[in-house]
Order: C-alpha cells, then sequence, then structure tokens
C-alpha cells in the first residue's frame, strides 16, 4: 500500500505541474493586456509601466513561469484586476458556496446512481432494466442549462414549492445574523444553531442540487449497471449461485464491492465536471459561487482570476483522482498493482 500510494502521490505531482504550466500558458494567450485592464484605459504610460512592474510583465517567459510557480505555492495567487484582491482570498469567499451545492449533487447523484443501476442490473432486460436505462440517459443527455430553466419555472415560479434563487433569504441577516466559520452556509447553520438560515438554505438548494445532480446520476446508474453485470458473470459470483444464494444477494454481497472500482473512478470525473457544470446553474439561480467570480473575471479581462479559478478546478481534479485511487487500493487490492 506505502509503493501504491509513493505511486499515485508521484502521478499527481507531475500532473500539478503540467497543469500550472498550462494555466501560465493560458493566462499570457488571453486577449488585451492585463496592465490596462488593471491601471484603467485612461492609465498614462508611466502608470502602465508601474503595472507592468508589478505583475513582472516585462521580465523574460520563463522567469515569469518560475515567479508564477513560487508565488502559487507560496499561497499568492495574484491580485484581482476587478475586485483589487487577492485571489486566493476571492476563491476561499466564493469556493465553499460552490463545494456546498457540488457536495449535495454528488450526494444525490450517488444516492440515486448506485440504486438505480443496481435494480436494472436485478432485472436486466425487463421492464424495470429498461426504464433505469431510459431515465438515466435522459438525465445524461437533457442539457443543463435548459433543464435549471424548467425546474426553475415549473417548480419555483409556477408551483412555489421552492425559491427562485439565491443561496437564502436575505433578510435572516438582520432576524437572525449568521456566525460564519467555514464559509459554507448550511455547514455554518448547522454548526451554530441557526435554523432558520439552515431551513431557508436547504430549501434554496434543493433545486439547483437537482440539477446538477442530473448528470452524474445518470452516468454512475450506467456504470453500476454495467459493472454489476460483469462481476455477475465471474466465478465467485457463480459459485455463490451454486450454493444457493438469490440473485439479489448475489449482487449485494459478492458483485458490489468489485464492481465499485469504477464507479469510484468515475465519480472523481463527474465531480470536477460538476464543478464547472454548476457554473450554469449558478448563473440560473443566481448562487454566490465560482460561477459569478469566473463570469465576473471574464468579463472584465481579469487573467489571475481566470487563472485562479482554472487552477483550483484542475486543483480539485487531480485531488479527486488520488482520493479515488486510494480508495480503490482499500476497496480491491488488487488496484494497487496498477
Amino acid at each position: 500500500m506505502v509503493g501504491y500510494l509513493a505511486r499515485r502521490l508521484g502521478q499527481a505531482a507531475l500532473v500539478v505541474a503540467g497543469v500550472i504550466v498550462l494555466t501560465f500558458a493560458v493566462t499570457r494567450l488571453v486577449p488585451g493586456d492585463p496592465a490596462v485592464a488593471y491601471a484603467g484605459p485612461k492609465a498614462g504610460a508611466s502608470e502602465l509601466a508601474a503595472a507592468r512592474a508589478r505583475f513582472g510583465l516585462d521580465d523574460p517567459a520563463p522567469v515569469q513561469l518560475w515567479n508564477y510557480a513560487r508565488d502559487l505555492f507560496a499561497g499568492d495567487w495574484g491580485t484581482s484586476l476587478h475586485t483589487r484582491q487577492p485571489v486566493a482570498r476571492d476563491l476561499a469567499t466564493a469556493f465553499p458556496a460552490s463545494i456546498e451545492l457540488v457536495g449535495a449533487a454528488l450526494i444525490i447523484a450517488v444516492l440515486v446512481g448506485v440504486p438505480l443501476g443496481g435494480l436494472a442490473a436485478r432485472y436486466r432486460g425487463r421492464l424495470p432494466d429498461l426504464s433505469a436505462r431510459v431515465s438515466s440517459m435522459l438525465a445524461v443527455s437533457v442539457p443543463v442549462f435548459w433543464l435549471a430553466l424548467a425546474m426553475q419555472t415549473v417548480f419555483a415560479s409556477n408551483l412555489g414549492w421552492f425559491p427562485v434563487a439565491g443561496e437564502y433569504d436575505n433578510s435572516l441577516d438582520t432576524t437572525s445574523p449568521l456566525h460564519v466559520y467555514t464559509n459554507i452556509t448550511a455547514v455554518d447553520a448547522a454548526i451554530t444553531g441557526n435554523w432558520p438560515i439552515l431551513t431557508s438554505t436547504l430549501s434554496h438548494l434543493v433545486l439547483p442540487a437537482l440539477v446538477v445532480a442530473a448528470y452524474p446520476a445518470g452516468l454512475i446508474a450506467q456504470m453500476t449497471r454495467a459493472a454489476l453485470i460483469e462481476e455477475a458473470g465471474h466465478d465467485h459470483t457463480r459459485l455463490a449461485r451454486a450454493l444457493g444464494f438469490g440473485e439479489t444477494a448475489v449482487l449485494t454481497r459478492f458483485a458490489l464491492r468489485p464492481a465499485l472500482n469504477p464507479v469510484l473512478s468515475l465519480i472523481a470525473l463527474v465531480f470536477a465536471y460538476a464543478v464547472v457544470n454548476g457554473f450554469l446553474v449558478e448563473a440560473v439561480f443566481n448562487w454566490p459561487g465560482l460561477g459569478r467570480y469566473a463570469a465576473d473575471s471574464i468579463r472584465s479581462l481579469d487573467t489571475p482570476a481566470i487563472a485562479g479559478v482554472t487552477l483550483l478546478v484542475a486543483l480539485l481534479y487531480v485531488v479527486a483522482n488520488l482520493v479515488v485511487d486510494l480508495l480503490q487500493g482499500v476497496v480491491d487490492p488488487r488496484a494497487r498493482t496498477r
């Protein structure tokens, strides 16, 4: 297990190094001059020169890359051109709301996708299987932006079951002020016993979380079905049937655990996808996460902020894959030999 962990950490470090180089290159290819964006379109030559010197834009590219990587590891992700605040501080403020949304969505996706895939595998070729496959295909195929608007129109505007937008009712800031510890509103409200804000946050969270969860749930259901069907044909499951175990017991007790390996890998993939996909959902539901910050950064050609968002999402993907690799090594010892 120690060797397996060392290999995975080494691979993750190489990926992170590649991400840093690519992020640096992309920010240098963005149209526009960061010095102009920072100093303003009416800035004089001396002000532009000062801005270029501040951001090291006149240095050779290798020197800029070295300084960029050094500052990243020191916790300095640059200064946003439109908020004039450190990018790391902006991300620390916006990211928890996105994690709140994506975390809730992935919990829903796993709780729905794994049982749905198991049901389809158990009744393969019959009506439950067909229904599960059609449902998962629809969940994967429907455009997330359209689904967000449809859910908002039907369940918020027409039926009034859920709030239309926002993270919680802002009027509660006066009557039930929230003490912030993690910047994740639901968590802070729960640990401080602020039930009005917790209830409001959960009601605001339902629709956007369901929208973000649709695509991952469909993929997880399809992968779970395929993995269970494959495992059901192996020798150990055939032996279980010969010993008198029923099909449900064979799938849940003998096939499910090894079938979770590809499902765990898929969860790592859909996690990063859900973060990016959540940007559109955040725009529809006015959710105060990375989506709003990224949109403002793109509109103002804020290259440090754009690079920060890009790098953060890439690091999330690397960390998610590393965690899944470790979980696979625990669930299935065969994975450690890869």
